[in-house]
Parts: structure tokens; C-alpha cells; sequence
């Protein structure tokens, strides 16, 4: 808990990650700011898909439709904060020259993702109507 404390500090503090070790070849860098930007549209895909379940889906039953809507939502949130660390992380990483961080949150992610879709087969099957 610590060391995620010190990122989020860090977030709003790049300055201090440079001077750590050394700088990594720029290429792996912008690799690294790549996938915190993919991981971001995913995270406003998500967010979006949120929104659109609650606005868009009225005659869906209110638990149904603010369960998914909600789902979406945290996991967007999630992802979005989840980027950030990782990219923190991956940045501090290459310059002490350790292994890059492992995470479980693409498993996590992935599950959350399927277990909405599930839910919105079950509701197109079972009809709008909860």
C-alpha cells in the first residue's frame, strides 16, 4: 500500500522518475505511453458503454439497467486509474533496469467485461422487460 501511495504521488510528479536510474532508450518509453494511452480508450469505451446502457436502454428494468450501467462505469474508473499506476511503474522500472511489473488486472478486467456481457445476453434473451 505504501509503494502505491508513493505512485500516486508520483503521478502528478514526473520529474522525480528521471531521477531514477537511467534513462531507458526513448523507444521503450514511448512504447510504454502507447499502452497507457490504449489502456486509457479502453477505459472511455467502458465509461461510454456505461452511459449508453443507462441512457439509451429505458424500458430495460431499473436493477438490470443500473447494474450494468454501474459495472460498466467501475470498470472504467478502474482501468483509467490502473493505467496510470502501470505506466508509473513500467517508467520506473526501465530505468532501474528490473523486469517490467506483472499485473493482474487485465484478468480482472476481462472477467468484470465478460460477466456484463453475459448479463446483457441473459436480458436480449429473457426480453427488456425485468
Amino acid at each position: 500500500m505504501i509503494e502505491f501511495a508513493r505512485n500516486v504521488r508520483l503521478w502528478f510528479a514526473p520529474e522525480e522518475v528521471r531521477q531514477e536510474g537511467t534513462t531507458p532508450d526513448y523507444r521503450f518509453s514511448l512504447a510504454n505511453e502507447r499502452t497507457f494511452l490504449a489502456w486509457l480508450r479502453t477505459a472511455l469505451a467502458l465509461i461510454g458503454g456505461g452511459f449508453a446502457v443507462d441512457q439509451f436502454l429505458p424500458d430495460l428494468g431499473r436493477g438490470w439497467r443500473l447494474g450494468l450501467a454501474l459495472a460498466l462505469l467501475g470498470a472504467g474508473v478502474l482501468c483509467s486509474l490502473r493505467a496510470v499506476n502501470h505506466w508509473m511503474r513500467c517508467e520506473r522500472a526501465m530505468r532501474r533496469g528490473e523486469d517490467l511489473p506483472v499485473s493482474r488486472f487485465p484478468a480482472l478486467l476481462s472477467v468484470v467485461i465478460a460477466v456484463v456481457a453475459v448479463a446483457m445476453v441473459v436480458v436480449v434473451l429473457v426480453g427488456w422487460e425485468g
